[in-house]
């Protein structure tokens, strides 16, 4: 009897330091996650691109969280983790802003947005307001699309930070590709109809006017953005005008219409991009498309080297549908610059992070970007494609299972990508 008493007290006392451990370790604060808030149109016209976005940031903070977070003093275990709100902007200013508002509501101190120049001075606007006014609640902008010069020029801001080159670095980059395109004598301008839309034509018109005198432009015109659900009516007039090329700023669904009209009324000039790699732009023109589609981009999957494969691959094992296939290496090197950032100013403390921000200087598969302290331009590498299918030289990978994909005709370097700022930022 006592020697089966003794076994239970026995048993007792491990019982009890096993709830004692267990205890301990329910005790352990988990670590707080660092809250960024994504706001885009998540539902409306522009829907896919919403998404697209959301898939990679998502994936970018996947990868500093496996290699265990951002490594900040103050945070239990000496890491946090990043986590992604999603706040549905609709496509229009003022849902931004009231998402804005609830994000900060929600005690996030870290915005990011991108798809819209017109949401991006907004919310630039607002935010200025805001960290005026509270302090104690500032929050920082990161802008990974929004390209109208004007947001690191005239609206500079000490809280906002691009991370996309902007439309004049684009429209260069082009430019290189165009002198030396002879053949083309006459060029189409169409756009749409907001502050990014008139920045891209009223640029292509000064680097065509400096660079290619001898180009006519044969049309300059202006739409609706998300309005529009036939665009024959354009296409028509491209086509009647005789143009041998297009220049657009268009992105996501007015982008896709617009070259399928123009592909529907047989158009066979080339279209000069800086968006026509992707959401369903290659899949509309099909074999029209190849060999007179031309995009600029920040990264391109056929970029050459091993680095940059093994990059593209990884997103397509996260990501396996063909329609999810929207990757941008500045949405990745965004989110690497931010944890770098974090760690630097060893702190969430916004200014900090700001002032730590100004001097990110990252790497990632093969590519590279730094921060331009005076304006928040990030500046790196630029690159231009031509559609062509899969399996033609120097196009391994496809788009979105369309069978087309880009050959990469003209790499960029940073410093030859860059340009002038005139801002004149208010510092902190």
């Amino acid at each position: 009897m006592n020697k089966l008493r003794r076994q239970a007290l026995k048993w007792s006392a491990a019982a009890l330091c096993a709830l004692a451990a267990c205890g301990a370790a329910l005790a352990q604060p988990r670590p707080l996650p660092i809250k960024l808030a994504l706001i885009e149109s998540l539902s409306g016209p522009f829907a896919n691109t919403g998404e697209a976005v959301y898939r990679n940031i998502v994936w970018a903070t996947e990868r500093v969280n496996a290699r265990g977070g951002v490594k900040l003093p103050d945070a239990a275990g000496g890491a946090r983790p990043l986590a992604v709100e999603r706040y549905d902007s609709k496509g229009q200013n003022e849902e931004a802003l009231s998402a804005l508002r609830a994000a900060i509501d929600d005690g996030v101190r870290i915005i990011m947005q991108g798809n819209s120049s017109a949401t991006a001075a907004v919310l630039i606007e607002a935010i200025n307001k805001h960290n005026e006014r509270e302090p104690g609640k500032r929050v920082l902008y990161l802008n990974y699309s929004a390209v109208d010069p004007i947001l690191t020029n005239e609206k500079c801001s000490f809280w906002h930070f691009r991370f996309d080159a902007h439309a004049d670095m684009r429209m260069a980059a082009l430019m290189d590709v165009i002198r030396e395109d002879r053949s083309v004598k006459s060029i189409y301008l169409i756009g749409q109809d907001y502050s990014f839309g008139q920045a891209v034509l009223r640029e292509a018109r000064r680097q065509l006017g400096s660079q290619r005198p001898d180009v006519a432009v044969v049309g300059d015109e202006l739409h609706p953005v998300g309005r529009v659900k036939d665009f024959a009516p354009y296409a028509v007039k491209i086509k009647a005008s005789g143009a041998q090329a297009v220049i657009t700023g268009n992105w996501g669904n007015d982008l896709t219409l617009l070259v399928k009209a123009a592909r529907d009324v047989g158009y066979e000039g080339r279209f000069y991009t800086f968006y026509g790699n992707a959401l369903g732009a290659p899949a509309a023109l099909g074999d029209a498309g190849v060999g007179k589609v031309v995009a600029v981009a920040d990264w391109l999957p056929n970029v050459p080297g091993a680095p940059s494969e093994a990059f593209y691959q990884s997103f397509r094992e996260r990501f396996p549908k063909p329609a999810d296939d929207y990757v941008h290496m500045r949405m990745q090197l965004m989110v690497e610059a931010l944890a770098q950032s974090l760690e630097r100013a060893g702190s969430t403390d916004t200014v900090a992070l700001a002032r730590a921000l100004e001097k990110a200087s990252v790497q990632l598969s093969g590519q590279a970007g730094a921060m331009r302290a005076a304006d928040h331009q990030f500046q790196q590498a630029l690159v231009v494609g031509v559609m062509d299918k899969q399996g033609a030289p120097g196009v391994k990978f496809d788009v979105e299972g369309s069978g087309y994909g880009f050959r990469v005709v003209r790499q960029i370097a940073a410093d030859k990508a860059v340009q002038p700022s005139s801002c004149q930022m208010q510092r902190f």
